[in-house]
């Protein structure tokens, strides 16, 4: 008897051995590579953060809430600032990528030279997140994290079109209107001016808009690097070129604050008018939330970068956890703010880059309280302009 039970016990145990070794090789050889390749951090993890450059009050906003965010979740975290310099951009990613980092986090000075630097992130299994704008022509891009960038311009039209209360068939008016475009390098920038430019075209064909140097292409408004002192030339030989003889400016429109910045000075020095001249902008600088107001500039754009960096990191800890983020990601965070996944829009010509898109807010002299001081992304100095919270 004691035989027989040991029989049955020894054939129930191969049994079993043969019924495990089954189920693994059902697994399938891509499922298991992919597991391999991409192994959670043991205990957080190392983030590389490559920002463009400090000379920018927008970027170093940035680059400390994700540094902040990040460490709150147990990250350690490996932030550089890249000096507007593409080449030194390259060899810093190239450092954190030496370094094994887990995660990229890239804001690229120039969309399309990174390529080759990142293809080396892709050889190690690095994940990257393309922050605020989009990394071109390459396939190591996991997600795009942005705002919606044709909105922010399109906001910035429609502020100009309700400010002058512009009518399609009352042509009895005409306003002179300039415009003042990003960096080319940059791939937002397109996606800004289009923005503003779709709605306002239709006042410029029906001569409601006119523009006054005839610059209208992307390519003749652009400004390199967003350089307050590029805009301000190009703006005081507009100026001098076109308005010397009394030609009245009522709008510049300006895809950001630092070009803004640059406009308002030539304004203030060179524009011979005396009429209120509505200037738009993008991001919320100190020094133009102060001219707003001062009433020297009408409106910004306001991109709540904090809430940005929130999304980053959940959808960063989600990816360093073996997920595979998609929109439900947006209720099962709990974010408080809107956001919205988008799977069609950003394509970097490579493939269309999965995205999530948080909505800006327009900022006047009229919500400034609301909008950026009561929400605690700004205090009221003593002096009566807003500053940067943290």
């Amino acid at each position: 008897m004691k035989k027989l039970i040991a029989l049955v016990l020894a054939l129930t145990l191969a049994l079993f051995l043969v019924a495990c070794g089954t189920s693994a090789s059902k697994e399938s050889p891509a499922a298991s590579a992919e597991a391999s390749e991409s192994p959670a951090p043991e205990a957080g993890g190392k983030i590389g953060i490559a920002m463009p450059t400090k000379s920018l009050e927008r970027w170093n906003r940035d680059g400390t809430f994700l540094q902040k965010a990040f460490e709150e979740k147990g990250y350690e975290v490996e932030l550089v600032y890249s000096d507007n310099d593409v080449n030194k951009q390259v060899n810093d990613i190239e450092n954190l990528i030496a370094d094994k980092v887990n995660l990229l986090v890239i804001v690229a000075i120039d969309g399309e030279s990174l390529s080759n630097v990142l293809q080396s992130a892709v050889d190690a299994k690095i994940p990257v997140i393309s922050y605020d704008r989009l990394i071109m022509n390459t396939d190591a891009i996991s997600y795009y994290v942005s705002f919606d960038n044709y909105t922010v311009g399109k906001l910035q039209g429609e502020y100009v079109v309700k400010t002058l209360g512009l009518d399609l068939n009352d042509t009895s008016k005409s306003y002179n209107i300039e415009f003042t475009a990003g960096d080319p390098a940059d791939n937002n920038a397109g996606f800004f001016f289009n923005g503003a430019f779709d709605v306002l075209k239709p006042y410029i064909d029906a001569g409601i808009l006119k523009v006054p140097s005839g610059q209208t292409k992307f390519e003749e408004v652009a400004t390199a690097q967003w350089k307050t002192e590029t805009a301000l030339n190009r703006m005081q030989n507009i100026l001098a070129s076109f308005y010397a003889n009394g030609t009245q400016l009522d709008v510049a429109l300006c895809s950001n604050d630092s070009t803004a910045l640059g406009v308002t000075q030539a304004i203030e020095s060179d524009y011979k008018g005396t009429n209120t001249v509505i200037i738009t902008g993008q991001d919320g600088d100190e020094a133009n939330l102060a001219n707003i107001v001062d009433g020297k500039q009408s409106m910004t754009v306001y991109k709540a970068v904090a809430n940005e960096a929130v999304v980053t990191v959940d959808l960063a800890d989600a990816i360093l956890k073996g997920e595979k983020p998609d929109g439900s990601l947006i209720d099962s965070a709990g974010w408080t703010f809107d956001c919205t996944y988008d799977t069609e829009s950003y394509d970097n010509n490579n493939a269309k880059i999965p995205s999530y898109l948080l909505v800006p807010t327009v900022v006047t002299k009229d919500n400034i309280q609301k909008e950026l001081v009561d929400t605690g992304y700004y205090t009221m100095g003593s002096d009566g302009y807003p500053k940067a919270a943290g």
